[in-house]
């Protein structure tokens, strides 16, 4: 069952079991934390404009991002603690830029933050798709 899991049977070491149920470990930190960020910003009418906003965001996607990509090198290293760890920072910083999207399209930090998650993903998946490949 694919509830909150997109991993594959080879890939459960990244993933709860909570009733039964598989559940990612980034993504169990990632969006219940992002759904609270967003509502907290919403009832304090948070303002949209944060002259640390880009720096904070990036900052804190980042780790969610190395990890992710050391894990695709080394499929049976890393541990849930820290992938549910870099999920609840992610979820901070996703959080915010979408708090700030859903009143302001397209806003720049999510632009760079889409910059930063693609410059990072893209090499890293192309090595590993390639390496799966060869091997």
């Amino acid at each position: 069952m694919f509830w909150l899991s997109h991993h594959h049977e080879e890939e459960y070491n990244r993933t709860y079991l909570l009733g039964g149920v598989r559940v990612c470990a980034r993504c169990l930190g990632t969006y219940p934390v992002l759904l609270a960020v967003m509502v907290a910003l919403f009832k304090v009418r948070a303002p949209l404009t944060w002259q640390w906003d880009v720096p904070v965001v990036l900052g804190l996607t980042l780790p969610a991002l190395v990890d992710w990509a050391v894990g695709r090198f080394r499929p049976g290293g890393g541990s849930n603690a820290v992938r549910t760890l870099t999920g609840v920072l992610l979820g901070v910083a996703l959080g915010r830029s979408l708090f700030i999207h859903f009143q302001k399209p397209l806003p720049p930090v999510l632009v760079w933050q889409a910059a930063l998650v693609a410059v990072v993903a893209l090499p890293v998946l192309l090595m590993t798709y390639r390496s799966s490949r060869d091997g």
